[in-house]
């Protein structure tokens, strides 16, 4: 057995014992003229503060109950790719050869619904909070270059910071994660080393370093190792109160990772591609508020299903008023126009 087929079955079991669990709410539902059963979805972990807001709303809006496992972007394009879901999402978009394995049980299509950051976040007793980084700094680290705190790399960057001579532990996503596709998608971008070496994707080979699952799995190895430096989504980063380092962007700056520096990215990318993907990496330096590490995540649909109507009013729900609503609180950015309006024409060729 294949580890990918492995991989899509342990994750599938779990997604059964999830939609178990609400089979209460969706039976309630059958007897009050709603959907018989729940929209089961899985992926993204970057999304999962975003998506339990949805999901409370949109079933107290429609009485359409959606069931979502957070096993991170690999594990929603592999369930997705088996149909063992009915939508998946992904920080990272489908690649080439993705669409055409996802097509084989009828086309899919990836429909960017949420907009947030990647951040990098670190453990460093005796450091100052708010420290200087730039990307051939990280990309140092992750190549093994860069291997203490006290580095002439980072110093020349915090002039007059004191930096303890602790060793540092890069900490990495061990799954299939869209997180360490946003990462190493900025990585290559601004380092050609890295890129030959790393590469971008959702899952790559880093020379040094520890891995951990999931989100939540990278922020309790960086709170439990003193001098750890990993990267998680935006909101698990704030939710977590870990320190967080100022990034170096195109324009020479260092915004603060937010939502206004998610957004200046965003508007600053006009360009989508023709399958919906959008990539926020190679920022102009006109962009001088703009965080460097942002990202979409892509809930990714097949064209025909039996819920193709269900899916079609909870993806509208989501990019809507409403859905987006709850994206600041959380560290979200709203979704430029441009976007909104690419993903309406999407939508409507769900089902059709």
């Amino acid at each position: 057995m294949s580890k990918r087929l492995l991989s899509a079955l342990i994750a599938a079991l779990a997604l059964t014992f999830a939609v178990a669990a609400c089979g209460s709410s969706s039976n309630s539902n059958s007897s009050s003229g709603g959907a018989s059963s729940p929209l089961v979805g899985a992926g993204s972990t970057l999304v999962a503060p975003l998506m339990s807001k949805w999901q409370s709303d949109f079933a107290s809006k429609s009485e359409i109950t959606v069931t979502y496992g957070a096993i991170g972007s690999g594990g929603g394009i592999d369930q997705i790719t088996s149909r063992t879901v009915d939508f998946g999402a992904s920080d990272a978009p489908l690649t080439p050869e993705q669409f055409e394995e996802a097509n084989q049980e009828g086309e899919v299509e990836q429909i960017p619904w949420a907009l947030s950051g990647t951040v990098p976040a670190y453990n460093v007793k005796g450091a100052p909070s708010n420290l200087k980084l730039n990307g051939e700094v990280l990309a140092g680290i992750y190549l093994g270059g860069i291997t203490s705190w006290n580095d002439p790399a980072i110093a020349k960057l915090n002039p007059g910071a004191s930096l303890p001579s602790t060793k540092i532990t890069p900490v990495y996503r061990s799954d299939g994660s869209g997180d360490t596709y946003a990462f190493t998608n900025y990585l290559s971008t601004v380092s050609p080393e890295f890129k030959s070496k790393v590469g971008t994707s959702t899952q790559v080979k880093f020379p040094t370093g520890v891995g951990a699952e999931k989100n939540d799995g990278v922020a309790a190895a960086i709170g439990q190792t003193d001098g750890a430096i990993g990267y998680v989504g935006l909101a698990h980063a704030l939710s977590n109160e870990l320190s967080m380092p100022l990034v170096e962007n195109s324009a020479g700056n260092f915004p603060e990772p937010g939502v206004e520096s998610v957004e200046a990215a965003a508007d600053a990318i006009g360009k989508i591609g023709p399958n919906n993907e959008i990539s926020l990496a190679d920022l102009p330096s006109s962009a001088k508020g703009a965080y460097p590490i942002s990202t979409y995540t892509y809930v990714i649909v097949p064209l025909q299903s039996e819920k193709a109507e269900e899916m079609k009013k909870f993806i509208t729900y989501a990019i809507g008023p409403a859905g987006q609503s709850y994206g600041p609180d959380l560290d979200f950015a709203p979704l430029p126009k441009q976007v909104v309006a690419a993903d309406k024409k999407a939508i409507a060729k769900i089902g059709s």
